[in-house]
């Protein structure tokens, strides 16, 4: 390995090797950035929450900075129950009366020393400080909430402060006022204020749930759009009330700055790992614009793009490339990227004496399949056609035919519409696929 690249901490060397690999393609974007993980109650008390710790100490090793929030509303429920008290709010939500304000002190106060001990097991420094500065929710709906707060602002400069100094900062869900009083707060709600104070490029809600889910089916990766059409239109469809405030409160953090929050299972071994450090994660992603972009290929880009290709050439779905025929025509490429790693690719040839561009070698990764992205690559690839002053765009197909009629908008062709050098290739090829076209 080049000399540029850092020491391996001891944590890595204890990774399966692909899953080494899988990290160090991240560890560059990451790197002097700060993560802020979000963690409940319910999970600091599991059994893999050792684990977590472990893993944390790993990020930290890679030099990503972590901020800890807490929730407490499993310790909450449990000390009422000791105590034969019945809580008026458990997740700092609804209203906090005096006692439930007492038992949300008591209880966060011990989830604290617990994530505190756990750090010093990991030899990991930590410290809990009253970076978060609060103010009563007042009267909501002609109710008042008493004790219940909302965050007024973040002290940046005393969690930057315990950064600076590799000590990793616990944040609770209480928050003071000016006048020295206490309130009890969100820990979701949280996790968002502290993120965006300090321009986290991503939050974690680690949770009992394994995301968002909606019919069953485990939503993978939602846009800011498509999770504000979820709220709006299917809230009732989207899990028990715990994924809900999280699911809420992640989009108001993309809404506001923080490019990527997930929503996973803590109780999963190595789940923080595989989600921040894999493409497809373990849980659910909610992300800005930006996740997904298009992007012109460049010569660093040729490895991708000959392995993306390589099951379609198997299978006899695209005409084999060699290395230094994608380096030759890599002008005419482009690759949609996930995380800024290539999981798609297509091309545009152009010829401009004919009035016509070609889409070729449309190439999505199989673990992407069935997301929309081929449809992506071909609006792209018309666009592009377009800026070059093409009024038609074709492309060749063996085993995508009806994709392209049915999905696309193309028309069966015949070699007779392709020009001329195009078609003394399709000639010479031997592979008589069908061809398509398309008007622009």
């Amino acid at each position: 390995m080049g000399g540029t690249l850092p020491r391996l901490p001891i944590e890595l060397a204890m990774l399966r090797l692909t899953d080494l690999r899988e990290i160090l393609r991240y560890v560059p974007h990451f790197r002097d950035k700060l993560f802020i993980i979000a963690v409940d109650g319910a999970i600091v008390e599991d059994e893999n929450f050792g684990n977590l710790l472990l893993d944390i100490a790993l990020l930290r090793s890679l030099r990503i900075g972590v901020v800890l929030v807490h929730g407490a509303g499993q310790q909450i429920r449990r000390l009422a129950e000791q105590t034969g008290q019945t809580p008026s709010n458990l997740d700092g939500t609804g209203i906090t009366d005096a006692a439930t304000l007492q038992l949300a002190i008591t209880a966060a106060n011990r989830v604290t020393h617990e994530i505190l001990e756990g750090l010093s097991a990991t030899d990991l420094r930590g410290a809990c400080g009253n970076a978060v500065v609060a103010h009563p929710a007042g009267i909501l709906q002609g109710v008042n909430h008493l004790y219940t707060g909302r965050v007024e602002r973040v002290d940046t400069v005393l969690l930057q402060a315990l950064l600076e100094r590799d000590i990793v900062p616990v944040v609770p869900p209480l928050g003071c006022d000016g006048e020295g009083q206490t309130y009890r707060l969100n820990s979701d709600a949280v996790a968002v204020d502290v993120a965006r104070a300090l321009k986290a490029v991503k939050l974690v809600y680690l949770t009992t749930c394994d995301g968002v889910r909606r019919h069953g089916e485990l939503l993978r990766q939602v846009s800011v759009e498509e999770a504000e059409v979820l709220l709006k239109k299917h809230r009732a469809e989207l899990g028990p009330s715990a994924v809900l405030s999280k699911f809420t409160q992640a989009l108001r953090a993309a809404r506001e700055g923080v490019p990527r929050v997930h929503i996973i299972d803590g109780r999963v071994e190595e789940g923080l790992l595989a989600e921040v450090f894999s493409n497809e994660g373990i849980g659910t992603l909610i992300h800005t614009n930006e996740y997904q972009a298009i992007r012109p290929a460049q010569k660093k880009d040729v490895r991708a793009i000959a392995g993306l290709i390589e099951t379609g050439v198997a299978n006899d779905e695209l005409l084999r490339r060699t290395r230094a025929e994608l380096e030759r025509q890599i002008g005419d490429f482009f690759v949609l990227e996930v995380d800024r790693n290539p999981v798609a690719c297509m091309a545009v040839h152009s010829y401009p004496g004919e009035g016509k561009a070609e889409l070729a070698c449309v190439c999505v990764d199989t673990r992407y399949e069935n997301q929309g992205i081929g449809m992506k690559l071909i609006q792209y690839a018309e666009s592009q056609a377009r800026l070059r002053g093409a009024r038609e765009l074709f492309c060749l197909s063996t085993q995508a035919v009806n994709y392209f009629v049915q999905k696309g908008g193309f028309r069966l062709g015949t070699p007779d519409d392709l020009p001329p050098e195009r078609r003394e290739r399709y000639e010479r090829s031997g592979r008589r696929s069908q061809v398509l076209v398309k008007k622009l």
